[in-house]
């Protein structure tokens, strides 16, 4: 955790915040909190450190990679599996901005930073946008794991959703993969397209068959 907190620190710090340290490391500490909240079962810190290391390993293809990293920490800081539709990334996306504008981080930034959370709710970028294709690519990482992975990614999933009958959870879910299948890209930046988007698809091919 003080890894993460420290990892935390250097990406706002590099991002533009101007607060002490103490005050970074003290915010780095309160969104592991968030990120360890009882509802989570796949959005977890867990998930958060995997997406981090995504973006460390290809943060050279990214205009901004601390601004993405920041984005990261931030794109569930929110997260309510009740929430409808994409309430969760707007709400993740305000509290960003507010987050960083304590910080003192410059508006712009913080704008920037709100603009690459919202962009997770769909995982639709612009082919001019690097920074926000390595964020959604990152984030849908996971989409391209091995069996076993894939396999315990799908029950936290369904144990986030514990409170959705089998049926709408089915209806719910069908429609989620659905969509991504319909994407032109899963991945966008070409070294991660090239890696990971037929074991991607084969997952969410394979997931959508026991759905239906």
């Amino acid at each position: 955790m003080t890894d993460l907190v420290h990892r935390w620190s250097a990406a706002a710090r590099g991002a533009g915040a101007t607060v002490p340290e103490t005050d970074l490391d003290a915010a780095g500490a309160y969104l592991l909190g968030r990120w360890s909240e009882p509802q989570r079962q796949y959005h977890t810190v867990t998930h958060l450190s995997a997406v981090l290391d995504v973006i460390d390993r290809y943060a050279d293809l990214a205009p901004a990679p601390d601004r993405v990293r920041v984005a990261a920490w931030l794109h569930d800081a929110v997260y309510d599996p009740r929430a409808l539709g994409d309430a969760n990334e707007r709400d993740s996306a305000e509290f960003a901005a507010g987050l960083l504008a304590t910080l003192g981080a410059p508006a712009g930034v913080a704008d920037e930073v709100a603009r690459l959370v919202g962009l997770t709710a769909g995982h639709a970028t612009d082919s001019d946008d690097p920074d926000g294709e390595l964020l959604c690519d990152a984030d849908l990482a996971i989409l391209a794991a091995d069996d076993d992975r894939y396999a315990a990614y799908t029950v936290a999933i369904r144990r986030e959703y514990a409170h959705v009958p089998d049926d709408a959870f089915r209806a719910g879910r069908t429609q989620v993969l659905t969509a991504l299948l319909e994407l032109p890209r899963i991945y966008r930046l070409a070294p991660l397209h090239e890696a990971w988007e037929s074991r991607a698809r084969a997952n969410l091919t394979r997931e959508l068959s026991t759905l239906t």
